[in-house]
């Protein structure tokens, strides 16, 4: 039926997409920024500017960490699509950061998946698909082994009060869930975006050995920038704690804000909630660490993301065959 449609309909149509997506994007940037009820726009920027926050040397500093933090973001990709076929480094950070600005209102940045995938043509959607999700785990599996330890000293140095029937009652939940997973996946039938199980692993297994190390190793790495940058902030704004007790909280508080399914807009208040809670064991006041978290969320998310508009707007379909 959609063969039908004239070619200058589905271009017109075409063309609203991409405008819905970015004008989405910056309407709740502004939302955010403007209707913040956690923190007032007014208040921020006169914190910011109580506390010398626009220095020239803070702003130039901030912002090579957060180009460094996308710079092995776009390599990570650019390093895992290499699996299927060669991309350039500006072929990767177009996708990148138009996969953020599409996934930015989505929950769980889902819409990153479907914008990367459109770049290629249709024999090799599924595949990036999968390894879009093969660089998000690897991501995840940093924040989640960092994130426990972190946890761990936390609870023990703040002597945190944990019902410890629930969380076992939670293990064993999860414990449950894991082993009907894994027999269900033993299961011929079973299949995740149209691929068996066995299929999935089998593509998995066919990735080198090497390329997941790499894969791992830079989300590492993304993963000391961006908690640096978090700690940067606290010393700017006059917060005084050695780098080793603030990790332990900012590892804490990635680990947590990354379990809450979310829409990445209010990733922001996911995180500013999770970081009130936990800063207030080492005495840092609220709107300290809400100021911390929105500007994380502006030169992390918000900022690349504006960016990616621009590669949104000016993305075409690929029309040839590979």
């Amino acid at each position: 039926m959609l063969y039908n449609i004239p070619y200058k309909t589905k271009q017109f149509f075409f063309v609203l997409i991409k405008l819905s997506i970015v004008v989405g994007a910056f309407y709740f940037i502004y939302n955010k920024l403007i209707e913040n009820e956690q923190l007032r726009l007014s208040d921020f920027l006169g914190f910011l500017k109580e506390n010398d926050t626009f220095s020239t040397k803070n702003i130039l500093f901030l912002i090579i960490l957060s180009v460094f933090n996308w710079f092995f973001e776009i390599l990570k990709w650019k390093t895992l699509v290499k699996t299927i076929k060669a991309i350039s480094f500006k072929e990767a950070l177009e996708q990148s950061l138009g996969g953020l600005t599409a996934s930015l209102i989505t929950p769980n940045r889902i819409g990153d998946y479907g914008a990367k995938a459109i770049y290629y043509s249709t024999s090799h959607r599924k595949r990036i698909v999968l390894l879009n999700l093969l660089g998000n785990m690897s991501q995840m599996t940093i924040t989640t082994i960092l994130g426990v330890i972190g946890l761990i000293v936390f609870i023990n140095k703040y002597q945190i009060e944990v019902d410890y029937f629930k969380f076992a009652r939670f293990g064993t939940i999860i414990i449950l869930l894991g082993v009907f997973a894994f027999f269900g996946a033993k299961q011929s039938k079973f299949n995740i975006k149209g691929y068996s199980v066995s299929k999935l692993l089998e593509f998995i297994k066919k990735i080198p050995f090497r390329t997941h190390l790499f894969n791992l190793s830079l989300s590492l790495i993304r993963y000391l920038i961006f908690s640096f940058q978090f700690y940067y902030l606290l010393i700017i704004f006059g917060v005084e704690v050695d780098y080793v007790k603030a990790m332990v909280v900012i590892t804490s508080m990635y680990l947590l804000a990354s379990i809450i399914p979310s829409i990445t807009i209010f990733d922001v208040v996911v995180k500013g909630s999770v970081a009130v809670f936990l800063f207030g064991f080492v005495q840092v006041n609220e709107l300290t660490i809400l100021s911390i978290t929105t500007l994380m969320w502006l030169l992390n998310f918000a900022i690349p993301s504006i960016f990616g508009s621009y590669f949104v707007l000016n993305f075409k379909l690929p029309t040839h065959k590979e």
